[in-house]
Formats: structure tokens, C-alpha cells, sequence
């Protein structure tokens, strides 16, 4: 098994996820002034430096690892105590070596995070012994989380496997091997046991999995295919927004789409972005960082009209593109992988969802009347 899903953590910030979603590995920061506790210190985050680590700053290495953390945030619970080290606290010029153990330490306990099992809808694309693959819809969190305690898909995986005895939605070794975000609907697999979510883990890790995406981006794309390669970094003004860094900078994880144009509308591009690296974001952050902000993405700018005409009539034409498509027009298409116990590929197509198809024929009408 490869060191990186070795590590001991709160959450699995290390694990091959697509992550089209923010994973919060804490569920807040520490009390306010005048808040009253009982003294104690509470573990909140926890994990173990690998043998390779390089000597960083703790600051920067925790920033790069919890979702949702400022670097000020972090260097702030470092001055209150709160960051530890081999279980004493460190200041935010601490330099975390091989082996280290890191600590959050907040003064009050965790939030209940077991995840019980809810009887949501789920749509099953396929399902045997070993996995699930489901095709989400947009709107529904992947995961329990900050806010979103429940109603989640891995709830409702919980309730759709509530009498398999070998499942268990609170054991890492089993359960979603990657994901998307809350407002991008399409497909995720399920790992119903450990062997298959090592199995599968590995594969996506390894870039041997495929995935493709069908995203609505403003503007007109000046090439018919194209890759973009830069670092995906938190942002550092918003903690919940990520940016896109040079690759030499230091700042943020390895991360290439590539795209190709399915159909030009003139003001925005229907295309099929290729993944192949998994970062927070990445698609998202990739094409705002080209010029293209997706179709109705609100936290990347995508919400405002960015092309086109100053005419009344276009305003309230893409008001009701809003409207009719509430979300970024993102969709995980397809997915492939090979079945990890047989070997056998499998690959996997989601027709586009309602919202998005109306959208596009929005779109597609508009071009023809030109």
C-alpha cells in the first residue's frame, strides 16, 4: 500500500479523493473571549509527518492540509496553545520533522460526527459485493460536514446498506473513494469493503481511473482542446475559494484538466474537462484561472453576466439561465475504473440531469435564432 494512506488522520485529507469538495477537518475554531469550559483541551485534528517529510513551518503545513484553516487562523490557535506537537504545544514557527505527531487542541469536545444511517433516495447505477456506483444528485453533500450534519449521500449509503453486516459508515476503510461537490451532480463509487477500497483508492491515486465532466463555461474558447496545469491552493483572501498557482511557487498540489469544446453558443462553451489529478475545486478553480468561470458558479464569479450584450432583453435572458440551472453547470459524466477484485474495466456514463439539459437547449436555441 502506498505511504500516503498510511497517514493517521482525522480525516482522510490524504486519501486519493476527487476533491471537487471542501473535506473540514475541524468544526470550528477556538471559544470566543468569555466563553466558558471546563479547562480541558479536546483533539480535534490529528496526524503523523511521513518519513519523507521535509522540515516545514507548522503553519504552512497545516494550512496545506485542513480545509476550511487559514494560515492566520492557524498561526492564531498556535498562539492560544492550541497547535501541538508530540503532545506539547508549538508556536507557528515550528518546524515539523519526520515522524512528528500534530495536533489540534481546542477547548471544548468535537462535534458528534458518527454518521447514522437516513432513508434518503439514492439512484444505484450499479451494485455487487464489493462496490456501489451512484449517481448523485446536485444539491445533496457528499459528506457529513460543517453545517451539514445530515441528509448526506454517505447517510444515505448508510441506510441503503443498513443490513449488511460487514458495513459499517463509520470505519475509513470502507465507504466513498472520491467525490464531488454539493452543487455538481454525476457519478461516485462505493467501497463496500476495505480490500476494495484499497483496491480502488490505489487506482485513483495512480491516475489510472478516468473521469470526465460536462461543464457550461462563459465565454468562447479560443482553441478546440487545450490542458490547463497549475498548483490548486487555498485562496488567500477567501479560505472557502481556492486559486491556482505557478507550478515552481511552493504553494498548493500538482493539478492538470484537460478540455475539449463539445459546442460553442457564442457567449458560453458547452466542454468535457478530463481529470487527472483530483484536487479541491480543481475545475472550478482551472477555468475562472483561464478566463472561463463556469456557467452559474457563484463563488467563482460565474453568477455574473461576463459575455455578451448591455440589452435588456439579454439581462433577463440570462436571469432565467440562472433560474432554470440554480448551481454551477457542472456534471461528472463518466467514470471508469477496473472492478477490484475481477480486474474487469468498468466504465460508467450519467445522462446529463434535467436542470442542465434545459440550459444547454436554452443556449442551443438562442444560437439558432441568431
Amino acid at each position: 500500500m502506498n505511504k500516503d494512506f498510511n497517514e493517521t488522520t482525522a480525516a482522510a485529507d490524504f486519501m486519493p479523493y476527487d476533491m471537487e469538495e471542501d473535506w473540514e477537518l475541524t468544526d470550528g475554531e477556538p471559544s470566543s473571549e468569555g466563553e466558558e469550559h471546563d479547562g480541558r483541551l479536546y483533539e480535534h485534528f490529528r496526524l503523523v509527518a511521513d518519513a519523507g517529510q521535509v522540515a516545514v513551518r507548522i503553519d504552512k503545513f497545516l494550512t496545506e492540509r485542513m480545509a476550511h484553516s487559514s494560515r492566520n487562523r492557524i498561526q492564531k490557535a498556535a498562539e492560544a496553545g492550541f497547535i501541538h506537537v508530540n503532545g506539547k504545544p508549538v508556536k507557528s514557527n515550528y518546524k515539523v520533522r519526520p515522524g512528528e505527531v500534530v495536533t489540534l487542541m481546542l477547548d471544548r469536545p468535537r462535534h458528534d460526527d458518527t454518521i447514522e444511517p437516513e432513508e434518503i433516495p439514492l439512484e444505484v447505477v450499479y451494485e455487487d459485493d464489493q462496490l456501489m456506483v451512484i449517481n448523485k444528485a446536485a444539491g445533496m453533500v457528499v459528506h457529513p460536514g460543517c453545517g451539514n450534519y445530515h441528509g448526506t449521500l454517505v447517510n444515505a449509503v448508510a441506510w441503503h446498506l443498513r443490513d449488511l453486516p460487514t458495513y459499517n459508515p463509520n470505519d475509513p476503510e470502507v465507504g466513498l473513494v472520491h467525490r464531488i461537490d454539493k452543487d455538481t451532480s454525476g457519478l461516485l463509487v462505493v467501497a463496500k469493503t476495505p480490500e476494495a477500497k484499497s483496491n480502488l483508492g490505489a487506482q485513483f491515486f495512480n491516475k489510472t481511473t478516468h473521469r470526465s465532466y460536462n461543464a457550461l463555461a462563459w465565454g468562447n474558447f479560443v482553441e478546440d482542446e487545450g490542458t490547463i496545469m497549475g498548483n490548486i491552493g487555498r485562496d488567500a483572501k477567501d479560505r472557502l475559494r481556492m486559486d491556482v498557482y505557478p507550478e515552481d511557487s511552493g504553494i498548493g498540489k500538482h493539478a492538470v484538466t484537460h478540455y475539449r469544446v463539445i459546442e460553442r453558443y457564442g457567449y458560453t462553451t458547452l466542454v468535457e474537462c478530463i481529470l487527472e489529478t483530483g484536487r479541491t475545486h480543481q475545475i472550478r478553480a482551472h477555468m475562472k484561472h483561464i478566463g472561463h468561470p463556469l456557467f452559474g458558479d457563484e463563488r467563482y464569479g460565474g453568477c455574473e453576466i461576463l459575455r455578451g450584450e448591455r440589452t435588456a432583453s439579454y439581462k433577463a435572458y440570462i436571469r432565467n439561465c440562472f433560474a432554470l440551472c440554480p448551481r454551477q453547470a457542472l456534471h461528472a459524466r463518466t467514470l471508469g475504473f477496473r472492478h477490484p477484485l475481477t480486474g474487469e474495466q468498468m466504465d460508467f456514463t450519467s445522462d446529463m440531469p434535467e436542470d442542465m439539459t434545459r440550459l444547454i437547449e436554452k443556449w442551443q436555441t438562442r444560437l439558432k435564432q441568431q
